[in-house]
């Protein structure tokens, strides 16, 4: 019979798929890794099963043990699905940018889930490492599986990603192309494939625009999975051990719009339902593969599926509603009415850090509220913390509730309704109805601020 003896047999050995029209116009092929077939479906089981069966070899794990991980949703499912085939019990920190569905998936596998804040710094209590090795430390019998600095991470690509990629191209392989999270996936295989062709396949990192890993200054992101966002109060910027840096040749950074968009691309286009960061990957990819020739060959590791983020990058909704998309009725959109305004009046806004003194004088003569950022401008969606307005500054001081040296971050208010530029006019009118203000998002960025007098 052909069958295997639990579902962990099937980890490993995913298709190399040639795409072929996302490709069109280029000599050189692209092969994609298509690692979202791994029955927890993404490239996580891999390193899933690594650890586990490393942990159970050194006695950390035993019957009735408890798995803790802190994860983006993939690297939990690989060690949830891993945990019922083997009886033990498994509680995931994730933070609250991941996906509702990769919290569903996690819970429908019998986990526990905390769901942590993902805009506060390495170190932060409520980091989900933090948190992570908290409820290790608290949980009797519970293994920290550690995948950001966990050798087992890494070392499952050197023994399976790496091989299976220089035996499915008969070892013609020129370049790999993979995101940066963990780092343990583009380490291992690098490594391997490296070291069999002595040193002729070039290595390409595919980063999120903002991501500390090609060098961009660690601001929020909204590809998933994939970069490292580095918050502004981080004092430590650690790195995950299960990356080596040295084996990346060269990076290649892509906006969040090229990794979205290209994603829902290639369901269209090529049948492959993936994530937003396979989206990064494979924007990489086809930039690389337009500088080579017929001769090279290119190998994109897609790492997980779309199905995940139906409620996000594929709903049309959401991608509207960051300014990724635009609405496609004949009627007026709601970047027509950012036009009216001037640019240097377009986005009025106080630093967090400002004392409440200097926001006065900066906001005088403004009848309205104003967001309050993180960061300098652009500003992206998650930097918008708050808001103030002079009336309610001024209330604090005349009450006692305030000091004119305090940090004006202290002092927020809601922050303002957010409408994506592309989206039909009407919808910053309805907004405009309960709020004073609204921001208008452009390709996930804070580009203008609307009120009622300028839509009258």
């Amino acid at each position: 019979m052909d069958v295997i003896d639990s579902l962990v047999d099937a980890v490993g050995r995913t298709p190399l798929v040639r795409l072929n029209r996302v490709t069109e116009g280029l000599s050189c092929p692209v092969y994609a890794k298509v690692e979202y077939l791994n029955p927890g479906g993404s490239v996580k089981d891999r390193i899933a099963l690594s650890m586990v069966e490393d942990a159970e070899a050194r006695g950390l794990l035993r019957p009735g043990s408890t798995i803790v991980e802190a994860t983006s949703g993939n690297t939990g499912v690989g060690l949830a699905m891993v945990a019922a085939q083997r009886g033990y019990r498994c509680v995931f920190v994730i933070p609250d940018k991941s996906s509702a569905e990769k919290i569903a998936v996690l819970r429908a596998y019998g986990a526990e889930v905390l769901v942590c804040p993902g805009n506060v710094p390495i170190g932060h209590p409520e980091h989900v490492r933090s948190v992570s090795e908290r409820v290790a430390a608290e949980t009797p019998g519970a293994w920290l599986s550690d995948q950001y600095n966990n050798a087992f991470n890494p070392l499952a690509h050197y023994r399976s990603t790496g091989p299976e990629i220089w035996r499915q191209t008969d070892g013609r392989v020129t370049h790999f192309v993979a995101g940066v999270g963990t780092g343990g996936t583009i380490t291992g295989t690098a490594r391997y494939l490296k070291e069999v062709s002595q040193g002729r396949v070039t290595v390409v990192g595919a980063d999120p625009e903002s991501s500390v890993y090609a060098g961009g200054e660690g601001r929020p992101y909204f590809v998933e999975s994939v970069g490292h966002f580095r918050h502004p109060e981080t004092t430590e910027d650690l790195w995950p051990e299960a990356y080596d840096q040295d084996l990346v040749d060269l990076f290649e950074r892509v906006s969040d719009r090229e990794s979205l968009l290209t994603a829902r691309d290639l369901a269209r286009r090529e049948g492959l339902l993936v994530g937003g960061s396979a989206g990064t990957a494979v924007v990489a990819a086809l930039r690389v593969a337009a500088r080579l020739g017929p001769d090279d060959l290119v190998v994109v590791l897609l790492p997980d599926s779309g199905r995940i983020y139906l409620s996000k990058v594929f709903d049309d909704g959401w991608m509207r509603h960051y300014g990724f998309l635009d609405h496609e009725g004949d009627g007026p959109a709601v970047r027509d009415l950012l036009e009216r305004v001037p640019p240097r009046d377009r986005f009025p806004h106080v630093h967090r850090a400002v004392p409440v003194r200097e926001a006065l004088e900066a906001l005088d003569g403004v009848p309205h509220p104003v967001p309050v950022v993180t960061a300098k401008p652009p500003v992206v969606a998650p930097e918008v913390a708050g808001s103030v307005s002079a009336a309610g500054l001024r209330r604090l001081l005349e009450t006692g509730g305030a000091d004119p040296s305090d940090p004006v971050g202290a002092h927020l208010e809601a922050p303002p309704p957010a409408v994506g530029a592309g989206e039909p006019a009407d919808v910053a009118l309805d907004a405009l109805k309960a709020a004073e203000v609204v921001v208008v998002l452009v390709d996930g960025r804070a580009e203008g601020l609307l009120t009622r007098e300028h839509v009258r």
